[in-house]
Order: structure tokens, then C-alpha cells, then sequence
């Protein structure tokens, strides 16, 4: 794995005051629950794109609701102006994607949130990278932090750039940067639909871990730029989470192999699926070719 750290600094922020956190997307599903398990920790600002969408509206209690676009750099600068830290979220996150939506959101727009960040002064960015910048590898490999990126779909390839956007910012403009490359995410009481291993149970992050996750990223004072995995504590994980562990002290509660076998024993209960069906012959070259 590549992990720099940074000198040693005082801890922010002062004494009985909390950090003011960034969360870039807010109202989506990672965002908004982000933003309800950390409210209370953190002083926090919800990047959404429509503040009177019923997303939005959803999570006003969270936050301070501020309308903003990755497009719009002068506004992102404005946005992070006395931000610690920034959960950048906001991203077209579609595996099929095609290459306009992906330059324009996940290129451009990093691009952008970055930028701002370092002109706002801010201390560090989180960028949710995606397991997409590895599933190239087979689904039966265990793949590490130090293992080249291997996209799968053109999805992938941006958060691969970000990635590399985020160790640039941190090596050469001393803005620090943990990219975090985030698994299956659905709630608990679904995963009854991901019925074997090559389904998702392998990469599947629970919402409670995926919290943990990011405020220990945020927490941490030593780190300057990593990658890490973020999966739960499945029986068999596609994602290598050691460093995680070792570094920041991940202690992941969920495994989703004990919970689809509660699920199928009647332990818990079924949902209806609402996953989003994905045509694997997509490429997200289709436009073109």
C-alpha cells in the first residue's frame, strides 16, 4: 500500500470545538446517512443540488442545507471557506455510465472540489472512490491497497483518477486526501437479494461500518494521503482491509454472510428489491462505439 504521513501538528480542532465538516452529495444514500449518524459530532454543511427536493428536505436537521454544484468552482469555494474537512460524495455513481455524465460529474468535478478545497485552506478531503477502480481483478482474488488500480468499466477509470487527484493534492499541494474505495452498500434487511459471494456478500459494507469508517479518516491527525478498502468484516472479503485496521483502527461490526444466513432463517425480515439492474454487455463506451 502507499500511505504518506504528514508532520506532527496540533490536534484540530480547539479544545470543545467541533470539527465543521463538508459532505458533498448529502442527500443521497451514503450522505444522508453519513449525515445522520454524525451530526451530532460534527458541525455540518450538506452540499445538495436542490434544496427543495424531498431528499434535501429529508435532512435539514443534519445540517445547514447549502445548494451547490461541482460545476461551479466559485461556489465550492465558498462552500468549503472554514471547512476542516470535506466527505466529497457528490459523483455520477452509475457502473454504466457513459463517458460525458463521468467527465463532467466524477472528472471535472473532483477536479473542482479539490481545487476549492486547497484555495479554502481546508485540512483534508475524503473522496469515495469505488471497489469499480479494482473489479477488473477476478471476484475470487483478495485484492490489496498496494495492487495496481484495475477498472472494470469506465466508472472505474474516473474514480481512478480521483484517486490519483487525491495523492497529487496531498504529495505536491499539501491538502491531505484519504480515498476511500467503498464496496456493496445496502442496508442490512437486503441482503437476502444477493443470493452467493460473486453477488456482493464478498464486497458488501454495512452502513454502521461505513460511518466508522469515515470518522476515523476525518479523526485521523498523522496520515497525509492512503487509499483504503471499505468493507465489513465478511467471511470472505474481495477487499484487503489490514491496513485499514492497522492505520486507523477499523474495527468493522458486520459480516453479511451471518446476516443473509439470519435473513434465510427467518431471523430477519424480507424487503422487496429495489436494486438497479446493470446489462454487464454495457461498457459505458456505447455512445461510441
Amino acid at each position: 500500500m502507499h500511505v504518506s504521513f504528514r508532520p506532527p501538528k496540533p490536534a484540530t480542532p480547539d479544545a470543545g470545538k467541533r470539527r465543521k465538516v463538508l459532505i458533498t452529495g448529502a442527500s443521497g444514500q451514503i450522505g444522508s446517512k453519513f449525515a445522520a449518524a454524525a451530526h451530532e459530532d460534527y458541525e455540518l454543511s450538506l452540499m445538495v443540488t436542490d434544496a427543495r427536493h424531498e431528499h434535501s428536505l429529508a435532512i435539514q436537521n443534519y445540517g445547514k442545507v447549502l445548494e451547490g454544484r461541482l460545476q461551479d468552482i466559485e461556489r465550492l469555494k465558498e462552500l468549503c471557506a472554514d471547512i476542516d474537512t470535506v466527505v466529497h460524495l457528490a459523483a455520477d455513481s452509475s457502473p454504466v455510465s457513459t463517458w460525458d455524465s463521468l467527465h463532467e460529474n466524477n472528472i471535472v468535478g473532483t477536479y473542482n472540489l479539490l481545487t476549492a478545497a486547497k484555495a479554502a485552506g481546508c485540512r483534508r478531503v475524503i473522496l469515495a472512490s469505488s471497489i469499480h477502480a479494482v473489479s477488473g481483478y477476478p471476484s475470487e482474488r483478495q485484492v490489496k491497497t498496494h495492487e495496481p488500480v484495475n477498472p472494470g468499466d469506465l466508472y472505474g477509470v474516473s474514480k481512478c483518477f480521483g484517486e490519483a487527484m487525491g495523492r497529487y493534492m496531498a504529495e505536491r499541494e499539501e491538502l491531505s486526501c484519504i480515498a476511500v474505495r467503498i464496496g456493496c452498500h445496502v442496508p442490512n434487511e437486503r441482503i437476502h437479494q444477493m443470493k452467493n459471494p460473486s453477488d456482493g456478500l464478498k464486497s458488501w459494507i454495512s452502513p454502521r461500518d461505513l460511518v466508522q469508517l469515515f470518522k476515523l479518516c476525518i479523526e485521523n491527525e498523522s496520515i497525509n494521503f492512503a487509499v483504503f478498502h471499505g468493507v465489513s468484516d465478511n467471511r470472505f472479503k474481495q477487499l484487503d482491509i489490514s491496513d485499514a485496521r492497522e492505520l486507523l483502527g477499523y474495527a468493522p461490526r458486520d459480516d453479511s454472510f451471518a446476516i443473509c444466513e439470519a435473513v434465510q432463517a427467518g431471523a430477519l425480515p424480507e424487503t422487496e428489491a429495489r436494486t438497479r439492474p446493470v446489462d454487464p454487455k454495457k461498457s459505458g463506451l456505447r455512445d461510441e462505439l
